[in-house]
């Protein structure tokens, strides 16, 4: 008997509790009082729960109503979302997203532009992977991830395609205890080449034989860009580190920044791209994601920058 329940009659109940009373659910359900009350009597008998107390001038929920209300819309809610969910497949909307970002990218930038997806697509899915150079491309190639913000890495493949999106700002540090920060004018390579530099290193084999604005032989290669950051904090190190990643310890003193030579004293900055596969291109949530990673970032401060040049790691 429970197999003959009916989305309606789940509707009408949960119209009836919200309404306080039959005749206000008939209203609202353009129906009459009468169609109501027999709706929820015919739910009644079917799961043999009485779910409203008749006995003063307006039902009230009983107990087992109350707690069958949650349970109603919870139905109602999903019947809805797989609504949703099927009208987006057949106008050509992905039923997940996934996206590899560049763990260069602002994360309280993609935390923003996270939340205003959910409100643009609540019935799509949202995967996402934070990668360090070649594991974007690859999590793209492989596909693992519809689409990619690529920039520590460039990849040049005809098997991709790339949109610029906007450039992040990298500058050099290190510990405010570390020899380099008592040099007041820009350091010359030969003395970056006495001290330790810290690398990102790629897990992937895309970047094999390749260095990254390595200016040391004595080089420690770290897979993490967190550890990275507190491998410097530490003083274990100099290297290169996105600026919104250590505004605040250069504010505090914990990091100072270091002036190269022939480099200009704003930093350089690495441009960040939207990557995918020729052969899948995004659809309506992808492509609404890549004008988000363009028009949002490029309004934070932080990212504001005059040129593009190759960064060091």
């Amino acid at each position: 008997m429970l197999d003959g329940l009916s989305l309606d009659q789940i509707r009408t109940f949960i119209a009836a509790a919200d309404a306080g009373s039959f005749s206000a659910a008939g209203r609202r359900l353009n129906r009459a009082q009468s169609v109501v009350s027999q709706t929820i009597a015919s739910l009644e008998a079917q799961i043999c729960v009485p779910l409203f107390d008749r006995a003063g001038r307006y039902p009230v929920l009983t107990e087992q109503g109350r707690q069958m209300l949650g349970d109603a819309r919870a139905v109602a809610a999903g019947i809805d979302r797989f609504k949703a969910r099927a009208k987006g497949m057949a106008e050509g909307l992905e039923p997940e997203l996934s996206v590899a970002i560049d763990v260069m990218f602002p994360m309280a930038v993609l935390t923003h532009i996270a939340a205003a997806f959910r409100q643009a697509f609540p019935t799509t899915p949202l995967r996402l992977y934070v990668e360090a150079l070649g594991g974007v491309a690859r999590a793209v190639l492989d596909r693992n991830c519809g689409l990619g913000a690529m920039g520590s890495l460039a990849v040049e493949t005809p098997e991709l395609v790339r949109e610029r999106l906007i450039a992040i700002r990298m500058v050099m540090v290190a510990s405010a205890d570390h020899p380099l920060a008592g040099h007041n004018a820009p350091v010359p390579v030969t003395e970056l080449a006495r001290h330790v530099q810290l690398v990102l290193t790629d897990r992937t084999d895309l970047s094999q034989g390749r260095e990254f604005g390595v200016l040391s032989p004595h080089v420690w290669r770290l897979a993490d860009l967190g550890a990275k950051h507190e491998f410097l904090r530490a003083g274990l190190g100099w290297g290169g580190m996105p600026l919104h990643m250590v505004e605040r310890d250069l504010a505090e003193g914990t990091l100072v920044r270091i002036d190269l030579e022939d480099l200009p004293p704003e930093g350089m900055t690495m441009p960040i791209y939207a990557i995918y596969r020729t052969d899948a291109p995004p659809g309506p949530a992808g492509r609404w994601l890549i004008g988000q990673l363009r028009t949002v970032t490029a309004e934070c401060p932080a990212q504001r920058v005059a040129r593009d040049r190759v960064p060091a790691l």
